[in-house]
């Protein structure tokens, strides 16, 4: 069965601060089944977060949020905690792929939050970038050393978009991941800088996503992410529904009509 299909928050930041419940419900309608949480427990507080999700049928497939290490743990475990969330995602800094000793470094605070979390009956996700996949050490990819590193209990969401972007080829990156892959942003377009790129619906960019997501793995969810349009954030939202689910890549709560169907 395809994974299911959701939206990181980030995509609808601005539209859901200003009306959490109706940007929820509508996601809803769309069809998709859950969300990865970004900036609004810290806007409205873990309770109404949880709540509205609840309201407007959707799953909490996960949270994005700095991993819960350091002066902050408790805090940010506490808060999750109330939201529900199983699995907390969060990535390390770019310079921390400088050379092998800064990645061993930065492991070192996500394998703390890992410890952490494991006590709170939560899970560590963590998300890459693309320095990840563009730095090499001794002809080993940097996200090779990265995994050798982490806690075995850590999880992956891989980010398809950033890894093409590194030079790397996300569908073998999910098959050499397996089980130990659950989650997958899911975003489109030029893939040439991480700072400029305009996103663009998905499939309507250069990724191959029927190749990408069919590679075998341990995915639960697919999670479109779509950080910065030229078109309207809603009518991306649907174009990229229509094409995971419509083609059967993702599962939603319905398949869409055809293309001529609906005009």
């Amino acid at each position: 069965m395809a994974a299911g299909i959701g939206v990181m928050m980030y995509t609808v930041l601005d539209q859901a601060r200003a009306d959490l419940e109706g940007t929820l419900a509508r996601l809803a309608g769309m069809g998709y089944l859950g969300i990865e949480t970004y900036g609004l427990v810290e806007h409205f507080g873990p309770a109404r977060v949880r709540d509205a999700i609840a309201a407007a049928g959707l799953t909490l497939t996960s949270a994005h949020t700095p991993f819960p290490a350091g002066s902050r743990a408790e805090e940010l475990l506490d808060a999750n905690e109330e939201l529900g969330a199983e699995v907390l995602v969060w990535s390390m800094e770019r310079e921390e792929f400088d050379s092998p000793d800064a990645i061993r470094r930065g492991v070192e605070r996500v394998n703390e939050a890992a410890e952490r979390a494991a006590g709170r009956g939560m899970r560590i996700a963590y998300h890459n970038h693309f320095a990840e996949f563009s730095q090499e050490f001794a002809g080993k990819r940097a996200y090779d050393l990265l995994l050798e590193l982490l806690d075995e209990r850590v999880l992956v969401e891989l980010d398809a978009y950033w890894t093409v972007m590194g030079g790397a080829d996300p569908a073998d990156v999910l098959a050499g991941l397996g089980e130990r892959a659950r989650f997958v942003h899911v975003k489109d377009g030029p893939a040439v800088s991480y700072e400029d790129d305009v996103m663009v619906p998905i499939g309507e960019g250069g990724i191959d996503w029927a190749r990408t997501l069919s590679a075998p793995s341990g995915l639960r969810w697919h999670i479109v992410e779509l950080e910065r349009l030229h078109v309207d954030t809603f009518e991306a939202l649907r174009r990229s529904y229509d094409h995971l689910v419509g083609r059967g890549l993702s599962r939603g709560a319905f398949v869409p009509a055809p293309t001529e169907e609906r005009a």
